[in-house]
Parts: structure tokens; sequence; C-alpha cells
């Protein structure tokens, strides 16, 4: 794999868990991952309070937004808002399995609308003069993958879009949950590779059960990015390795008290002007993952949310007692 810029590793857009504050904590470990929002629906982009939904910190890029949508003309204009908010990418969700998404005709089941795909994404890129990409599933229910995917990228392809992150599973939409849909249907990563032999010009990452980076190169080899998902979330401290592993950085040589130092001032310049910066604490749970004391971390953050004290306190007591707990120790 070369040790360049040309492979991108991203982390993944998570509903409920990567918004901006998650952003700002993954940005502190990574300089060059790709980063993405949260879906967030075309209609919302537009008419909702756009602040609120899609702003960001200016130390956050590259950060990609992520829209879901079927209308292409509500998804042209929610892009050129993107745009306008200086998004690096726009990103279309053709992977979502939830029933409150197909129930708005996009997401995973528009696996099944290549055409109508391909309309949304010319639609969207030619609103745009910032890269727009698909993120899909191999397909979903009982397509014939062999058939159905190629179908798919060709369509797409040819409406012009040349960047594809695949979640290497099907979708059942029909029996199984959308927490479900992440574990239950089997991992394929080989049919991504074929679809990367198929279409060489095209630029195509791998997405779906990679746990560690190490895992993440062995299985992307030979395309051009892998994503991230839960393990950048669950185990956030594996991010730091991303810079060295695959863009020909230094050794990242913070300690994660180091990081939590600043995640306290990082919530004290933010908690007074922005009322969604207590999902900090749930984004920073895993940052002892695997280390002594992650228990106690854990729990004095947990018990801090409910305290009614601001987030800056609340990681300030966590801090303080892992720092009790070394010195027993």
């Amino acid at each position: 794999m070369p040790n360049n810029q040309e492979f991108t590793v991203s982390v993944a857009p998570m509903m409920d868990w990567t918004d901006r504050h998650c952003r700002w904590f993954h940005r502190r470990l990574s300089k060059h991952a790709l980063l993405y929002t949260e879906m967030v629906v075309a209609d919302a982009v537009i008419h909702g309070d756009k602040d609120f939904l899609i702003a960001y910190n200016p130390e956050e890029h590259p950060v990609a937004l992520q829209i879901g949508g079927s209308d292409p003309v509500k998804l042209a204009k929610a892009s050129k808002v993107g745009e306008q908010f200086g998004y690096d990418e726009i990103n279309i969700n053709i992977g979502c399995p939830s029933d409150r998404v197909q129930s708005g005709r996009f997401g995973a089941c528009l696996m099944a609308e290549p055409d109508l795909v391909a309309e949304c994404y010319s639609a969207m890129s030619e609103a745009v003069n910032i890269p727009v990409t698909v993120k899909c599933r191999l397909g979903i229910d009982d397509q014939d993958l062999d058939k159905s995917l190629p179908e798919f990228i060709e369509k797409v392809s040819a409406a012009g879009c040349r960047h594809y992150i695949i979640h290497a599973r099907k979708a059942w939409l029909k029996g199984l949950s959308p927490k479900e849909n992440r574990d239950v249907p089997p991992l394929d990563y080989s049919l991504v590779h074929q679809m990367k032999a198929l279409y060489p010009e095209l630029n195509i990452a791998l997405n779906g059960g990679v746990k560690t980076l190490e895992e993440g190169k062995k299985n992307a080899l030979g395309l051009d990015g892998v994503m991230l998902g839960r393990a950048a979330y669950h185990t956030p401290w594996i991010l730091k390795d991303i810079d060295e592993l695959f863009y020909g950085g230094t050794t990242f040589k913070e300690t994660r008290e180091d990081i939590v130092k600043e995640l306290i001032e990082y919530a004290k310049r933010k908690q007074d002007i922005d009322r969604s910066t207590k999902a900090l604490i749930r984004h920073i749970m895993g940052i002892y993952a695997g280390q002594p004391g992650a228990r106690l971390w854990r729990r004095t953050l947990s018990e801090g949310m409910s305290s009614g004290e601001k987030p800056s306190e609340i990681i300030r007591i966590a801090a303080e007692a892992m720092s009790q707990l070394k010195l027993v120790a």
C-alpha cells in the first residue's frame, strides 16, 4: 500500500455519535483522517437550524457532510448549503437500513434504485464545486450481488461519481433491525475488491467490521481507502497511529492525560454557548479502553452526566479520579 495521501483513512458517519464534539476529539488524535458528520436529512439542512445541525469547529478539516434523501432538487440545495458552510466533501447516504430512513425513501433501500441515485448524484455534483461521494452497502435483501452491485456502480458512475465507500455487508431491510444489520449479515471484503478490479479507474474505499488499523490496512490492500466505524468510537486511542501508519507522519507523542486536559479546556470554551457540549462526555468514554482504570473512568463520567455539573467539571473530576488511582497503584 502506498504511504501517501492517495489512500484515505476516514471515520464513518455514525448517528448520535459523530457530532462536532466527537469530531473535535478525533481530530486531536489524527491530523489527516477524513471525518464525517452524522447523516443529516436534506430537508433539515435546507429548513432547519443550520448553525445547530451542521456547524463545526474549524479544526475539524478535512470534514465531510453526509446527507440523506432521494429528491434530487432537495439534495442539490442541501449540498450547496454544505459547500457554503465550508465542508470539504458532500456524501450521500445509500447505506442506512433504519425503518425511519426507509419510510423516507432513502438510505439502503436506494440500492434497489440505481437510476434514482444517479439522478440525485448528478444534481448534487452539478450544484457544488467540491467532491460528492457515495456511501453504500453491497446490496439489500434478496439481490444477486454479483449482478446488482456492478449495475449500481455502473449507473451511478455514468452520472459522474468516482468515489464510493462500500460497507461490505448486505442490508436486510426485512427481518433485521438496524443494530442487527451492523453485525448479522456476513462481511464480504472480496466483493469490494472485485468492484475495484472491475472498475480500476474508480476510487473505492472499504468499510465494515474493521477493528484495528493494521486489520484495515491489510483488508484494504489494493483499494483506495478504509473507513473505521465503531472501533474509532469505542477505542478512539487507535486513531493516534493513523498519521504515522498511513501518511508518513511522526509518532504521536501526547499521552491520554494530555488529551484529557485539552478536552477540559475545550468543554470550558463550548459549554456556555453550545447546549450540545454535554454529549462530549459520551464520546470520550473509551479513551482509556483496555487500560488500568478504564472502568473507573467510564463510571465517573457516567455518574457526572446525571449530576448536573458542567461538562468540563465532569471531565476534571474523572481525570482526578484517574490520578488518584495511579497514586494508589
